[in-house]
C-alpha cells in the first residue's frame, strides 16, 4: 500500500473544487484577510464600494507606536507579516517620538495604496471597485451570495466563506446623529453611497457601542494642504517628520480643545501636549492630530495664516463618526449564528487602528480558509498581545456600559492592560522566541 502525503487544498484543486472567499470592504482589514486567504489557496474577491483600497488608511500613517510594535512583530513571527513588511519598507520616518507615541513609523499615505494594490494583484486577488454590497442571500444560517450594486447594475457574487470588513464609519446619518454632520471625509459617502453592514444584512443584531447617548468616536485627524503652511513648517516637517507648534493661550479656551480631544477615537490624545499644541506629522500630507479645529482660529497661529483643509473638507466643524456598533463574535472572529461569516477591523468591536485591522483581518482570512478545509479554527493564545487584544476587546463589547471603551495597542485602557500583564515587549528576538514557545511560529504562513 502506498501512502501519499497530500493536503486538503491539493485534493480540492485536483478534483476541481475551489474555495471562494468574498471580503466586503477593502480597508487594511480586508486587504490583510485577502493576503492570508489567498496564500492558503482560496480564490479571493474583495468588494470595495469606493475607487481605492485602504479606507481610512489613505489618510492614516502611524504604525509600530507603543504596543503596536509588539503586535506587528508577533504577526510577522506567526507568518502573517507581509503587509507590515511592505509598510516598513515605505515608511520614510522611523522611530519617531511624539507625545504619547513612542518609536512610531510613519508611512507615506499617498504612495501606500498603489503598493498594496500591486501586491494583491500579484497574489491573484480580484478587487471589484465601486461595488457596494446592498443585500445578502441566505440558506438557513449560511450565506450563499451577496447582492452588489456596481455602478448602474446589481449583481450576485457567490462565495463559500465571507468576511465582514465594512468598518464602522458612515453612512452620513450617523455623522449627523452622533457628530457634527457630514464633513466630506475620505469615506466619501455622498459619492459612493453609505457603508452597508454585511453582518446586519445577514440578520445579525449588532451590539451598539454607544451608551448614554455618547458617540462611538470621531476620526482622529485632519489633513492640511502642505503648500498652505509656512515654508518653515514645511521644511521642518520634511526633515524631521513631526512638527509641534504651541497654541496661543487666547485660543485654547475659545476652541474648547479638551472636549474636542475627548471625542477622538484614540484616547491617548487626551495627553496634555495635544491640548497645548498643534502636532503635525508627515504622511506625504501634513496630518494634524486633532479631529477638527475651527479654521478661522487655526489661521491665527503662526505659520498657519493661509492654511486649508485637505480632508475632511469641513475640518472646521467635525470629522467622520466611527465605532457605532459591531456584530457579536467569538475569539476566532467568527460572527455568531452565521456558519460562514467572519469579521475584522472595526467590525470586530471597538478595535482602533491600522495595526489592529491587519491583525484581525489576517486571523479572519486564515480562519475562513480553515473553515472551508474542515479544519480547526485558530484562536491566538491569550499569552500573546494579539490574542489577548482580540479576547479583551470582545469582553469589553459584552459589557452593559460600553461608553468610552476603545481598544488599541497604542494607548487608552488596552495599552495599560498590556503593560500590567507583561504583554508589551520591544525586543523582536524575544517576541519571536515567545511565539515559538507557544507553538505559533509561522502558523499562518
Amino acid at each position: 500500500m502506498v501512502f501519499i502525503n497530500i493536503s486538503v487544498r491539493e485534493i480540492k484543486v485536483l478534483i476541481g473544487v475551489i474555495m471562494k472567499v468574498v471580503i466586503v470592504g477593502g480597508g487594511w482589514a480586508g486587504c490583510a484577510a485577502a493576503v492570508i486567504a489567498s496564500k492558503h489557496g482560496a480564490e479571493v474577491t474583495i468588494l470595495e464600494r469606493t475607487d481605492m483600497l485602504l479606507g481610512t488608511g489613505l489618510v492614516g500613517g502611524i504604525m509600530r507606536n507603543n504596543g503596536r510594535f509588539t503586535a506587528a512583530e508577533e504577526m510577522i513571527a506567526m507568518g502573517a507579516g507581509e503587509l507590515f513588511i511592505l509598510i516598513d519598507q515605505n515608511s520614510p520616518f522611523q522611530n519617531i517620538n511624539l507625545p504619547a507615541h513612542k518609536n512610531a513609523y510613519i508611512y507615506n499615505a499617498i504612495k501606500i495604496e498603489d503598493i498594496v494594490r500591486s501586491y494583491l494583484q500579484k497574489l491573484g486577488v480580484v478587487v471589484k471597485y465601486q461595488s457596494r454590497m446592498i443585500d445578502v442571500n441566505l440558506s438557513g444560517s449560511q450565506i450563499i451570495s451577496v447582492k452588489v450594486n456596481n455602478c448602474s447594475s446589481d449583481n450576485d457574487i457567490s462565495g463559500d466563506a465571507f468576511i465582514d470588513a465594512t468598518g464602522s464609519g458612515g453612512p452620513m446619518a450617523n455623522c449627523r446623529k452622533y457628530g457634527n454632520g457630514c464633513a466630506m471625509c475620505i469615506l466619501r459617502c455622498p459619492t459612493f453611497g453609505g457603508r452597508v453592514s454585511l453582518s446586519e444584512k445577514s440578520g445579525i443584531k449588532e451590539i451598539p457601542l454607544i451608551s448614554s447617548g455618547e458617540i462611538g468616536g470621531m476620526s482622529g485627524s485632519c489633513k492640511l494642504v502642505k503648500d498652505s503652511l509656512s515654508k518653515e513648517i514645511v521644511s521642518e516637517l520634511n526633515k524631521k517628520g513631526v512638527v509641534i507648534v504651541p497654541i496661543p493661550e487666547k485660543l485654547k479656551n475659545n476652541s474648547n480643545i479638551t472636549q474636542l480631544l475627548k471625542s477622538k477615537s484614540c484616547q491617548q490624545y487626551t495627553h496634555p501636549a495635544y491640548k497645548d499644541n498643534i502636532i503635525l506629522i508627515n504622511t506625504g500630507m501634513a496630518k494634524m492630530m486633532m479631529p477638527y479645529f475651527p479654521l478661522h482660529m487655526l489661521r491665527q497661529i503662526r505659520g498657519f495664516e493661509n492654511v486649508r483643509y485637505e480632508d475632511p473638507y469641513a475640518g472646521s466643524v467635525g470629522n467622520s463618526i466611527r465605532y457605532v456598533s459591531a456584530p457579536p463574535r467569538d475569539n476566532k472572529l467568527k460572527v455568531r449564528d452565521i456558519y460562514n461569516l467572519f469579521c475584522a477591523g472595526e467590525k470586530a468591536g471597538a478595535c482602533i487602528g491600522h495595526t489592529e485591522a491587519i491583525c484581525t483581518g489576517s486571523l479572519a482570512g486564515y480562519n475562513a480558509v480553515q473553515l472551508l478545509r474542515n479544519e480547526n479554527l485558530l484562536t491566538i493564545p491569550d499569552k500573546l498581545a494579539v490574542g489577548n487584544f482580540i479576547s479583551y476587546s470582545n469582553e469589553q463589547m459584552q459589557k452593559s456600559d460600553k461608553s468610552g471603551i476603545k481598544c488599541t495597542f497604542s494607548g487608552s485602557v488596552y495599552f495599560e492592560h498590556m503593560k500590567t500583564n507583561e504583554l508589551y515587549l520591544t525586543d523582536a528576538e524575544m517576541i519571536r522566541k515567545k511565539v515559538a514557545a507557544l507553538g505559533m511560529s509561522n502558523i499562518m504562513k
